[in-house]
Formats: structure tokens, C-alpha cells, sequence
């Protein structure tokens, strides 16, 4: 049954989206342009992305995030050796439960989850007062990667591009067990960031899979949860974020999709179509070690900007049909394994999240995660 605060977001978005002279566009433009204003009326509500918060703003997000790397593990070092920071936890988490959590009908409602934890850590242990941003990857599309705030190096930014290493001729491979394989041009960096708030990071934890170009897959020896020291690797690749995470894709995932299965899966990309959707455009296009490991990403501060831009696109799918995407027959589809290998039950409302040690070990279900106004939740895109 839909709430009264539901009732009144979805009221509140009708009246931002559909004035008379922005009425809801229908179908995605093929003009990157015209998809950006359309992206605009879609999610006319959001306004935190990084390149609308002040210098200020954007520092004491980073200084939050730093304050949490400098902050010891809850992760028990007989599970995690490698967690030796807070920050930690949120990555072996991921780590442990990958294979649970994406291609499965509980991909978005877990992240959700996940951001929303992140979040309150960095506010209650870190002291935090702003809200999770986003990267709207329609505008680094448009102005390049490098250009953009997210990305220029700045002391405002999330760090900048990893130091040029030479990769000629070299591609990064995706697929295999069976299925085509998919090969997506290296960026322009590679190395160490050397720029930035981050510029001294440290990854602890992984890699489990991690694609380096040149069809190799890297693996750590003693498991990716053990300790693994190493400097965060970048390569910013702009051909990846126009090709597969633009305005214009971006709409369409938004637009297209008429039930859950259908939005996660061209959000995820499809196997076996060569396309990895706007979520792999994402991790793909920030590249790098540990950008380019499923498993591992959050050890970029820069997962966590991505994931909230994929929560912003499910929130505004959701909200052209919420009686039906929130609460209905169209709202939850899957099972609770990876594209169903092994064979698993499928997931509903009544599916069990839990994010181990990195939250505040409070465990909910999809149900209580499908509306960012309700269950644990008090937010909204605006």
C-alpha cells in the first residue's frame, strides 16, 4: 500500500517533471544534446550532482572519506586480513558477496542499501553534513572525462587520471565462460593517480578478477580479502563513458524499460551483446585497479559517486510508475545468484540484505528498500 510520503514525493515529481513546457520525452534521443535536456525534465528533482556543490562542499566530502580511511576496521582480521580501515569494510564486503549482488533481483535494492550505510558513516563517524553526491556521466561524456569536476585533479575533485603508462595496441577483454568476448579501448593513464585528495591512497583489499589490459586477469595470491598494499590505479577512458554511459543512454534505460528485469539488465548490459549498459560504462570508464574488478571497485572513492547516479536512475524509472515499480507486480525480478548460476530462489520482497561488518548491522529486506522515503530511508533526489 503506497504511504502518504510516497504520495507525496510522486506528487512532488509530477510537478517538477511535467509542466506544460517540459512535457516527459517518450523515447531517447539519438542527439546527445537534445538527451541531455531530456535528462534534464527526467530528473529535473536532483540536484546534488559534484559539479553543482561548492568547493567547500565537495573538500569536506573528501575529508569525510579520508577520515574513514584513517579509522580501524570493524572486519574481523580472521575473515579479512587485508581491512585495515573502516573504509575497508565496505570493500570486503563487497568482495565476499559479488556473486550475490549483481545480476540478481537484488542488485539495486542492495546497493541501495550499501550507499545509504556508506553514507551515515561518513556523517556519524566522520562528521559529515552533506548528503552522497553523484556523477552524472551524460556531462563527462559530453566535456571529457578530464574536464570534468569529478575528475580534473584538483584539490576539488575525486583525484584525477592515473600517470600515463604506455599501452599500444593493447585492449581490455571482457567475457568468456562461453560468451563473446567484448574488448573496450584502454584511456589515457593506467598508473598511480598522482593528483587530487587521493593522490596517497592506498588499496588494501583484492583484486579477485581484475581485467588488465592485454586479455590478463589478476588475481591476489593469498585471496582478496588478505592484505594487498598498493597505490589506486586510474585510466580515464572517454571513447567508454560516450559510448556506453550518455545522455542518450542514460534516457533510455530511464524510458524504455517496462518492468525491473528488463531496466537491470540493460543497465548491466545484456551477455553475450557486446553492450555493457550505463553501470559497466561507469566502472569501465574510470578504469583502473581496482576500477576494472567487479569485485573490488569500492576501493575507489569513486564507486560510490557512480552507485548513487545508479540509484538516481532507478529512483526516476521507478517514479513514472510507482504503484507498479515500488510496490507491484513490475518492482522486484530476478533470482538471488549471478544470471542464476547455481540455480538460486528468486528474490522478493521478503529477500534478506545485509552488509556484514561495514554497516551499523542492521539487516532489512527488499521490501523495506524499494522507496528511498520509506523502511530505513529518508531521502529524495532534491
Amino acid at each position: 500500500m503506497k504511504t502518504t510520503s510516497i504520495l507525496a514525493f510522486a506528487a512532488l515529481l509530477a510537478s517538477a517533471q511535467a509542466s506544460p513546457h517540459d512535457p516527459l520525452p517518450k523515447s531517447a534521443s539519438s542527439d546527445t544534446s537534445i538527451a541531455q535536456e531530456q535528462l534534464k525534465i527526467l530528473v529535473s528533482h536532483a540536484t546534488y550532482a559534484w559539479s553543482t556543490l561548492s568547493p567547500r562542499e565537495r573538500i569536506a566530502y573528501t575529508d569525510a572519506v579520508l577520515c574513514l580511511q584513517n579509522k580501524t576496521a570493524k572486519s574481523p582480521a580472521s575473515w579479512a586480513p587485508g581491512a585495515k580501515s573502516r573504509y575497508d569494510d565496505w570493500v570486503a564486503t563487497h568482495i565476499d558477496q559479488t556473486l550475490q549482488i549483481h545480476y540478481t533481483g537484488n542488485f539495486l535494492g542492495w546497493h541501495r542499501y550499501f550507499l545509504w550505510e556508506y553514507e551515515q558513516a561518513l556523517r556519524n563517524e566522520c562528521g559529515y553534513q552533506g548528503t552522497q553526491p553523484y556523477w552524472n556521466w551524460g556531462l563527462s561524456a559530453a566535456s571529457g572525462m578530464e574536464k570534468s569536476p569529478v575528475w580534473d585533479g584538483s584539490k576539488t575533485s575525486m583525484s584525477g587520471n592515473g600517470a600515463h603508462i604506455d599501452q599500444t595496441n593493447l585492449s581490455v577483454v571482457l567475457g568468456g565462460n562461453g560468451l563473446p568476448e567484448i574488448y573496450l579501448p584502454v584511456g589515457t593513464g593506467g598508473g598511480c593517480i598522482t593528483t587530487g585528495p587521493f593522490k596517497n591512497m592506498t588499496v588494501n583489499l583484492g583484486p579477485a578478477a581484475l581485467t588488465i589490459p592485454g586479455n590478463i586477469t589478476s588475481i591476489s595470491p593469498s585471496g582478496p580479502l588478505s592484505y594487498n598494499p598498493r597505490c589506486l590505479k586510474r585510466d580515464l577512458t572517454d571513447e567508454i563513458n560516450t559510448r556506453f554511459a550518455n545522455s542518450t543512454a542514460i534516457v533510455d534505460n530511464i524510458l524504455s524499460p517496462q518492468n525491473v528485469y528488463d531496466f537491470q539488465m540493460q543497465m548491466q548490459g545484456i551477455p553475450g551483446t557486446g553492450i555493457i549498459g550505463i553501470h559497466g560504462g561507469g566502472h569501465y570508464a574510470m578504469g583502473g585497479d581496482p576500477g576494472r574488478d567487479v569485485f573490488t571497485s569500492p576501493g575507489d572513492p569513486a564507486f560510490y559517486l557512480h552507485h548513487s547516479m545508479i540509484d538516481l536512475v532507478w529512483t526516476a524509472w521507478q517514479m513514472l510508475d510507482p504503484e507498479n515499480r515500488i510496490y507491484g507486480k513490475d518492482a522486484i525480478m530476478g533470482t538471488n545468484t549471478f544470471l542464476n548460476t547455481p540455480p538460486s530462489e528468486n528474490t522478493t520482497r521478503e529477500t534478506n540484505i545485509s552488509i556484514g561488518w561495514a554497516g551499523r548491522g542492521k539487516n532489512v529486506t527488499m521490501g523495506d528498500v524499494m522507496s528511498t522515503v520509506e523502511g530505513p530511508f529518508c531521502y529524495v533526489y532534491a
